[in-house]
């Protein structure tokens, strides 16, 4: 691949990563958790982000045309990247590695989320209100399926917002590398509590 291209594609990749990709994760657990607040909460939430002006466009633009080109070039790198020892870290390293394994499980269960959820919604099948996850996490290996779903996308966003720091150029020092490690450890612990919260209150 030409070297100028792959500079391009990858930090495409890196963008996407977090605008819109991340920010969608965020807001769409947000929303989620508001089923910690009953059935109603939930469910009028949930109708607001699907009643919002141009939403067709935003889901085709925002949401699945970023994730399929992410998921896409990710599966290339979690196949063709190598470690760098030499210039990172063993713990970067083993960030790294699971950085590759999480985004390629990201890529089955974004699939299978979309199949039981937002297909089944556009061919009237269901509808997406709070029902509809009641009776997908009442099975106890679904329930594990998507907790494990979560920590893997909350995980997936929060190492790779700090390579999106280092590759964009924001944090170049050893000492700013490593604060961005702590926060980044928090941005993984608050929206995973935030996730599972939201997934126990379905059940």
């Amino acid at each position: 691949m030409n070297t100028n291209r792959e500079f391009l594609m990858r930090r495409l990749h890196s963008l996407l990563g977090i605008i819109p990709i991340g920010l969608f994760l965020t807001q769409h657990l947000i929303v989620n958790h508001f089923a910690t607040q009953g059935v109603e909460e939930f469910n009028r939430a949930a109708d607001f982000m699907a009643n919002l002006p141009f939403v067709i466009f935003l889901e085709i633009f925002v949401i699945y045309l970023p994730i399929l080109y992410h998921a896409l070039y990710g599966l290339y790198i979690a196949f063709t990247a190598k470690n760098n020892p030499g210039h990172y870290s063993y713990l970067r390293n083993i960030l790294f590695v699971l950085q590759r394994y999480t985004g390629v499980f990201l890529v089955v269960f974004i699939a299978w989320h979309v199949f039981e959820t937002r297909f089944q919604v556009a061919i009237g099948a269901d509808e997406a209100d709070f029902n509809m996850m009641a009776e997908i996490l009442s099975n106890p290996f679904m329930l594990v399926f998507y907790i494990v779903g979560v920590l893997t996308a909350t995980f997936h966003l929060a190492n790779g917002l700090w390579s999106f720091l280092v590759t964009w150029g924001i944090t170049q020092s050893a000492k700013s590398q490593r604060y961005t490690t702590y926060f980044t450890l928090l941005v993984f612990i608050v929206l995973s509590v935030i996730g599972i919260r939201a997934l126990l209150a379905f059940v």
